[in-house]
C-alpha cells in the first residue's frame, strides 16, 4: 500500500522531541544548612525499574527498528544547554519486555552500581561540591551507528520533550522546562544536596529552589508533589508520559456533523498553509456542513464518506487523506478503451499505450496517434475536467499528469466517442464502448513495475561504470535504511566509482529527517537546511522554533561520497523525497534530472480520527528553506536538467532521464588538462589545481635510476598519477603508504630504461582546489630496508592500484513499457482477480500483503475463487499494534488472506442463501442478511459485490476478517 509518510512535526514529537530552550542556572544563593530529605519505602533505593510507554499516535512505530528505554542524562537540562550531547557512558540501556508494535509496551532496566553520568552541583549553597547525576527515563530510536545514541540519534543534542518519565512546559514563557514528572537522581555520597520544590519561579534547578540532603545511592525524585516525594524502592514503576500535543485527537465518537465542524475549528487553526493557498475555511464550512447534517440525520456512511471525500478534495494539498468510495470508483472508472495518452511539450496529446488487440488498435489507434477530443469535448478542456480518484494535489502539474490517467476511463459499457488524427493525416470519430481493461490504467501508475518486494535502497553498477541506486522509502525500517546506504557508501568509495545516480521516481515521502541525513553523505560541511513552523496553542500562532532548525549531522568522513551526483525525480517524489531532493541542489551538489518538478508536498502531517471510523491526514507544519521561505509546497523540486517530453522521449526502448542522468555525469568528469612544463628529478615546482582541472608534468628518467616521486598540500587533497606518452595509466595514488596525510606519491621507484614519464597531479575528489608542490627526488644510492630492492617498477603493464578486483556484471534493465502478453487460447475475456482488483485503485494495501506472502501468484491461477476484499481503509481501521503484528508476521498475515477466500465463485446471490462458508483456511465465516445488507462474522459488510473476474468473484468488504484464534 502507497502511504506518504512525511511528517516533520509529529514524527519531530514522536521520534525526537530532545529540543530544548531557555534561561541558563540562576546565580547562586547560600541558604542554611539543609535538611535531610523525607524518605518513603525506604528499601535502601532502587537497584531496577520497570514501567510502561503508552502511545496513540499512529506515527509513533513508522521506521523504527531498534527502540530503547535509556537512563537519560539530565545534564543538558540543568545547563540549560541545548545541544548537550549525553556521554555514551551514561546511557543505561533497558529491555522493551512486550511487543513494542503494541501500546502500551512494558520495559524493565537495571541500574548500575555506579552510573557514569555527569555530575551538577544543584544545591545552590555557594561552595563548589561534586554533585549530583540526574537522570530521566526516555524513549528513543537508535539509527545511527553502534548500540548508543549518537548526536544524529539525538537530533542534535537537548532533553526528551516527550515519552520520557518527565513532564515539559508548553507555556511560551517556560517552553520546555520540566514542570513534573520523575528522576532517578544518583549521590555519590550522603552530602549533596537537591531540590524539594520549584521554589516561587516555577523551575527548577534556579537560585530560589528549596534544598534536602539525599542519602547516598539512587533515590527517585516525584516532582508531582509539593514537596517533592523522595522514594528509595527497590523496584519502582516509571511509566513513560506521551504529551498531549502527540497524542492523536479521536473525534470517532462524535455524530458526522459535530465531527466535521470540530475538523474545521481544527484545520482553521492547525492547517500550515491556510493563507498561501487562499483558503477560506469558513465558505468551505458553509458548503459541506448541508451533507453532514444530511447524513447524520439519516444515518448515511456512504453520504457521510462521500461528503469527507470531497472536502478533502477542495483542498489543494496532496497531504490531505481522502476515503474513497470503492463503489464511485469502479462506476466512474472500472471502464478502459485501451489506450492511454500523454501531452508533449508541442501542445499535442497522443496515444503513448494501445491494448493489444483491444477496439482502438483495431481501428489504427497506435502509438504516436494525436487525441482532438473525447465525447465531443475537446482534449484539452476533457482532461481538465477528468476527476482524478487519487485527488487532493499540491502541485497543478501532478495534477494534470493523474487526469491524463482518468481522462480514458469510464463505467464499463459506456460508448466513448474518440476523435483523433489518422495514419493519413485526417481527423477520425469512432465510437468505443468501454471495457473491463486494466492494462492502460495500469501502464500510466507512476508506481508501475513495483513489486512490493523492494527494499528502502538497492544499488547496481551500470555499463557506464557509474553507480546506479534507487531510494523507494524513508518510512521502512530505518535501521535497514541506513546500513545498505553506508554500504553503498562504502561500495562506491572502495571501488573509486566515478559518479552515481540516485532515481527518486517511485519514493512517496517518509521521515523528513532520515532524508535530510541520508542527504548529509554527499557534503562536508553541517549545513543549515531550513526550519519548520507549527501552530502554537499557547502563543495561538504559528510558530518556528529556533533549536528545531534543520540542518546536516554529518557522518564518519570515510562515509561521505564526494564524486559527482544526479538525481532522477518526477512527480511521484513527494514530501521526505522531495527533502532529499531538495538537500542536494544545495552548493550545487547533484543535478536534479527529470521530465517535472517533483509533487509539491512541503509540510508536515498529522492524523486524527473521525467517525467512520476513518482517518483524516493534513499538514501541520509548514517547511521553509534557511531564509524563511515556502520552498516545495506547492512547487516541487525543479529540474536542473530538464528533459523534454516528446515523442523520441516518451517511446524509446531506453530510459531517457536515466540516459540524461549518465550524460550529465559524462560530463562532469570530462577534466581539463594543463600543460605544466617539464620537471627534472631533483627538482620541485610549485603549481594549483581547481575543481575538474589536472596539471600534466613532463618527466624524463634514465635507466638504473631509483626515485621518490611527492605531492604535497595545505589546502588539498592531492592525487599523483603516472603515464607514458601513449596516455596509458601506469601508477596512481592519493595518499602515501601508511600515512593519513595531504600528500601523494611514491618511494624508492626503480627506472628500468630510459623513459619520458608523464606526471599528473589532481585532487583526490576531483571537486577540491588549492596549490600544491611536486618534488622528484634521485635516492639512487639508497635501498628499502628489508630487502635492498627498488619496491616498484613502473611499466605499462601496471595496473592502477585503485582497481578492484572483479568488476561486477550489471544485469539489464527491462524495458520501461510493459509489453502485455495475449491471452491464452480459450482463456476469459476478463482479467484475473489480481489485475481486476488493481484496477479498482481501492486494494493497494491488499494487493501488497497478498504479493508479499506469495499468494498472488495462486489467486492469479485458474480458480475459480470467491475473494472478499478488505478496502484500503479496512485495513487503516485494523488496530495498529495488530496490524503491525501482522506485517511481522509472514505465516500468520497469510493465515489472515487465505481466511478472506473461497475455492469457487460465489455470487452475492447465492451466498445469501447460506449461513456459512468454508475459507481456504479450512475455517469457516458466517453469513448473515442484515436487512438488505450481507455481513461477515456480525462485523464485516459486503460493501460491493459481483464483481466478475476471470477466475472468480470479488466481493468488497469494509472490514479485515481475523480467523479464530488470532
Amino acid at each position: 500500500m502507497k502511504k506518504i509518510w512525511h511528517n516533520r512535526r509529529v514524527l519531530s514529537l514522536i521520534m525526537l522531541l530532545g529540543l530544548t530552550v531557555f534561561v541558563g542556572v540562576g546565580a547562586v544563593q547560600a541558604q542554611d544548612t539543609p535538611p535531610p530529605a523525607e524518605i518513603v519505602n525506604d528499601e535502601g533505593g532502587p537497584v531496577a525499574i520497570t514501567g510502561s510507554v503508552d502511545y496513540t499516535n499512529p506515527f509513533f512505530t513508522l521506521g523504527v527498528a531498534q527502540p530503547v528505554v535509556i537512563t537519560e542524562d539530565q545534564a543538558g537540562f540543568i545547563d540549560r544547554n541545548e545541544y548537550f550531547l549525553m556521554p555514551e557512558s551514561s546511557q543505561t540501556l533497558g529491555q522493551i519486555t512486550s511487543d513494542f508494535y503494541t501500546s502500551p509496551f512494558s520495559y524493565s532496566l537495571a541500574l548500575p552500581k555506579e552510573p557514569q553520568g555527569s555530575y551538577r552541583d544543584v544545591d545552590n549553597d555557594g561552595e563548589d561540591d561534586q554533585g549530583v547525576q540526574v537522570y530521566a527515563i526516555a524513549y528513543w530510536t537508535n539509527t545511527f551507528g553502534d548500540a548508543f545514541l549518537e548526536e544524529r540519534d539525538l537530533y542534535g543534542g537537548g532533553w526528551s520533550t516527550a515519552y520520557a518519565s518527565t513532564r515539559i512546559s508548553t507555556d511560551p514563557d517556560t517552553d520546555k522546562e520540566i514542570i513534573g514528572g520523575k528522576f532517578v537522581v544518583f549521590t555519590p555520597d550522603d552530602q549533596q544536596g537537591f531540590p524539594s520544590g520549584f521554589g516561587e519561579d516555577g523551575l527548577l534547578f534556579t537560585e530560589d529552589d528549596p534544598i534536602v540532603i539525599l542519602p547516598a545511592g539512587y533515590t527517585i525524585v516525584d516532582m508531582d508533589s509539593d514537596p517533592f516525594v523522595f522514594d528509595r524502592s527497590r523496584y519502582p514503576v516509571i511509566d513513560l508520559i506521551e504529551p498531549d500535543g502527540a497524542a492523536l485527537v479521536d473525534l470517532s465518537d462524535r455524530a458526522f456533523d459535530d465531527a466535521f465542524n470540530e475538523l474545521v475549528d481544527i484545520l482553521s487553526r492547525e492547517y500550515a498553509f491556510t493563507e498561501y493557498k487562499g483558503i477560506d475555511w469558513e465558505a468551505l464550512r458553509a458548503e459541506f456542513m448541508p451533507r453532514f447534517e444530511e447524513a447524520e440525520a439519516d444515518d448515511d456512511l456512504v453520504a457521510y464518506r462521500l461528503a469527507l471525500r470531497d472536502f478533502a478534495w477542495s483542498i489543494p494539498d496532496g497531504h490531505i487523506s481522502a476515503p474513497v468510495d470503492v463503489n464511485d470508483f469502479r462506476a466512474a472508472a472500472s471502464g478502459g478503451i485501451g489506450i492511454a495518452v500523454r501531452e508533449v511539450d508541442d501542445g499535442r496529446t497522443i496515444v503513448n499505450f494501445v491494448a493489444l488487440g483491444s477496439p482502438a488498435e483495431e481501428v489504427g489507434i497506435g502509438l504516436g496517434t494525436e487525441i482532438i477530443a473525447v465525447n465531443d469535448v475537446v482534449i484539452d478542456e476533457a482532461i481538465g475536467n477528468a476527476v482524478a480518484f487519487s485527488a487532493p494535489f499540491s502541485t497543478e502539474h501532478f495534477k494534470r499528469l493523474q487526469q491524463m490517467r482518468y481522462v480514458t476511463r469510464f463505467p464499463i459499457g459506456a460508448e466513448v466517442s474518440v476523435t483523433f488524427v489518422d495514419a493519413d493525416g485526417e481527423e477520425v470519430t469512432e465510437v468505443f464502448v468501454a471495457y473491463a481493461e486494466p492494462e492502460s490504467f495500469s501502464f500510466s501508475s507512476f508506481n508501475s513495475g513495483l513489486s512490493g518486494f523492494e527494499l528502502p535502497v538497492e544499488y547496481e553498477l551500470l555499463d557506464s561504470g557509474y553507480g546506479y541506486a534507487r531510494i523507494y522509502s524513508f518510512s521502512d525500517n530505518d535501521l535497514l535504511t541506513i546500513q545498505l546506504w553506508e554500504r553503498m557508501m562504502q561500495d562506491l568509495n572502495g571501488n573509486g566509482i566515478p559518479g552515481l545516480i540516485i532515481d527518486m521516481r517511485q519514493n512517496g515521502g517518509g521521515r523528513g529527517f532520515l532524508a535530510d541525513q541520508m542527504a548529509a553523505y554527499f557534503f562536508n560541511e553541517p549545513l543549515v537546511l531550513g526550519q519548520t513552523a507549527f501552530y502554537d496553542e499557547e502563543r495561538e500562532e504559528f510558530y518556528i522554533d529556533p533549536r528545531g532548525e534543520d540542518r546536516f549531522y554529518l557522518p564518519a568522513e570515510e562515509l561521505r561520497y564526494n564524486g559527482p551526483v544526479a538525481v532522477i525525480v518526477g512527480p511521484n517524489c513527494l514530501s521526505a523525497c522531495e527533502f532529499f531532493s531538495y538537500d542536494m541542489t544545495l552548493e550545487d551538489r547533484a543535478a536534479i534530472v527529470g521530465h517535472y518538478p517533483t509533487g509539491g508536498l512541503g509540510g508536515s502531517v498529522n492524523d486524527l480520527r473521525m467517525p467512520g471510523p476513518l482517518t483524516f491526514r493534513y499538514t501541520v507544519g509548514r517547511a521553509l528553506d534557511p531564509e524563511g521561505n515556502i520552498h516545495i509546497e506547492g512547487k516541487g523540486v525543479p529540474p536542473t536538467v530538464l528533459v523534454p517530453v516528446t515523442e523520441e522521449t516518451l517511446f524509446t526502448e531506453s530510459d531517457p532521464l536515466l540516459d540524461a542522468a549518465v550524460d550529465y555525469l559524462d560530463g562532469a568528469n570530462s577534466v581539463e588538462i594543463i600543460d605544466g612544463g617539464d620537471i627534472a628529478v631533483g627538482e620541485s615546482v610549485d603549481g594549483s589545481i581547481e575543481a575538474g582541472v589536472v596539471v600534466r608534468y613532463i618527466l624524463e628518467v634514465s635507466e638504473g635510476q631509483i626515485i621518490n616521486l611527492y605531492v604535497s598540500s595545505n589546502e588539498v587533497d592531492p592525487s599523483l598519477g603516472i603515464y607514458d606518452t601513449a596516455d596509458n595509466l601506469l601508477l596512481a595514488n592519493d595518499d602515501l603508504e601508511g600515512q593519513d596525510t595531504l600528500d601523494a606519491g611514491f618511494e624508492e621507484l626503480a627506472i628500468p630504461q630510459d623513459l619520458i614519464l608523464v606526471l599528473e597531479v589532481s585532487s583526490a575528489s576531483g571537486s577540491d582546489a588549492g596549490s600544491f608542490t611536486l618534488t622528484v627526488e634521485d635516492v639512487s644510492g639508497g635501498t628499502t630496508e628489508e630487502t635492498g630492492e627498488a619496491e616498484a617498477t613502473p611499466t605499462p603493464a601496471a595496473e592502477e592500484e585503485a582497481e578492484p578486483e572483479a568488476t561486477p556484471t550489471p544485469v539489464a534493465e527491462e524495458e520501461a513499457t510493459p509489453t502485455p502478453e495475449p491471452e491464452a487460447e480459450g482463456a476469459s475475456d476478463l482479467p484475473n482477480i489480481i489485475d481486476t482488483a488493481e484496477a479498482t485503485g481501492e486494494f493497494d494495501f491488499l494487493l501488497t500483503v497478498l504479493e508479499a506472502t506469495g499468494l498472488t501468484e495462486a489467486l492469479s491461477g485458474e480458480g475459480p475463487f470467491t475473494v472478499f476484499a478488505p478496502t484500503d481503509d479496512a485495513f487503516l481501521n485494523v488496530d495498529a499494534a495488530v496490524l503491525a503484528s501482522l506485517v511481522n508476521d509472514e505465516e500468520a498475515l497469510s493465515n489472515v488472506l487465505q481466511y478472506h477466500v473461497l475455492a469457487g465463485a460465489y455470487t452475492a446471490a447465492e451466498l445469501i442463501t447460506m449461513s456459512e462458508v468454508a475459507t481456504l483456511t479450512g475455517d469457516n465465516i458466517s453469513l448473515a442478511l442484515f436487512g438488505e445488507d450481507l455481513v461477515l462474522n456480525e462485523s464485516a459488510e459486503v460493501i460491493g459485490g459481483d464483481i466478475m473476474a476471470g477466475n472468480g468473484i470479488i466481493h468488497v468488504i469494509d472490514v479485515v476478517l481475523l480467523p479464530p484464534g488470532e
